[in-house]
């Protein structure tokens, strides 16, 4: 009888795992292309608006900007695939790097403390972002305390530290280490751009044809019956949380290296563009639902709408209200399509 049971609990899980690719495409999960017709919608009004929108320089200039908040996207989907928030991710995308920044930028000439080389720059700010990931990680999955409540707090705790340790200045005169993946190009397109595509290939194919990525569908789904599946749960918590953690690090990496410094505001308010896209990219905060595909379309059409936007002279006071509006209409949408809002 229990075998039987784990047999069923393994079965559902499978059935978890969205198609994007071969075989039939669930009806519901057809909202994960829908965003594409809106992409190439928005593509035809962006020229007519400007010429300039699919000039090569300004489509370049969007996917790199893009970039830095897509990865924070991708890390937010992974946790909220499984059913859990992170809040404190804009925060990590600040102080991880603002710790770096703090370490080995010269002293007197960008605010920094000069205690460590230039070349330690990167290893830092991904260390710091496990560190948070693993201090959030232990709240949430070892004390039980609710990740909304954890992470909102986190992400105070952070945005503070990095204010405290930069003096609310921005350090500047960063090592040639941390200017590097926001700076370079890649045969001709920047490295910026490149890591986002590589990292959201890579976590398309994890979530859509691998085991782990069907646990965290799984888990997400119904945590006990993952479990009961034989499933670590705990662990694979954890490693999202880490693992989302880094990212965002790593997305705060490429947006001091673009800017050539540390700002200590960096990163506030990104969460709600980022909850935008995963939104409208039929992603479920309920959990258990939503590809990364659809993350990806969906963060590519707010920037885009964004930029349109711009070009068109509308100011940007608007886009935050425009964004807002996105995630209603997506609920809406949600409502229609799937039966139920995404609560």
């Amino acid at each position: 009888m229990p075998d039987t049971a784990l047999s069923d609990s393994r079965a559902a899980a499978v059935r978890q795992r969205p198609g994007l690719i071969g075989g039939r495409i669930p009806l519901a999960r057809l909202r994960d292309l829908a965003l594409v017709p809106a992409i190439l919608i928005i593509a035809i009004v962006g020229q007519i608006v400007s010429p300039v929108f699919l000039q090569p320089d300004n489509l370049l200039n969007v996917l790199q900007t893009m970039s830095e908040i897509a990865l924070l996207v991708l890390a937010e989907t992974m946790i909220l695939v499984v059913k859990k928030m992170d809040l404190s991710l804009e925060s990590t995308m600040g102080l991880a790097p603002g710790v770096a920044a703090w370490l080995v930028v010269p002293v007197g000439t960008g605010h920094g403390l000069g205690l460590l080389p230039g070349g330690w720059a990167i290893p830092v700010t991904l260390v710091v972002g496990a560190l948070i990931g693993v201090v959030n990680a232990v709240l949430i999955i070892r004390f039980g305390l609710n990740g909304f409540i954890v992470t909102l707090g986190m992400l105070i705790v952070l945005r503070g530290t990095l204010t405290g340790i930069s003096g609310g200045q921005t350090f500047f005169r960063l090592p040639a280490s941390m200017l590097y993946l926001g700076t370079t190009e890649w045969l001709g397109v920047p490295a910026s751009i490149w890591i986002c595509l590589i990292l959201f290939a890579v976590a398309i194919v994890v979530l859509g044809w691998t085991g782990f990525g069907r646990s965290l569908y799984a888990i997400g789904g119904n945590v006990d019956a993952a479990r009961a599946a034989g499933i670590r749960t705990d662990r694979v918590l954890w490693a999202v949380i880490v693992a989302g953690s880094v990212l965002a690090a790593l997305s705060g990496l490429l947006l001091s290296g673009r800017l050539a410094s540390v700002a200590s505001a960096q990163g506030n308010g990104y969460i709600f563009t980022v909850f935008a896209a995963a939104v409208i990219g039929g992603i479920s905060l309920n959990g258990g639902k939503g590809t990364m595909f659809g993350a990806f379309t969906g963060i590519l059409l707010l920037f885009m709408i964004q930029n349109v936007l711009t070009l068109a002279g509308i100011p940007a006071q608007w886009i935050g209200a425009l964004n807002g509006l996105i995630i209603l209409a997506a609920l809406i949408v949600s409502r229609i399509t799937g039966g139920k809002a995404q609560d």
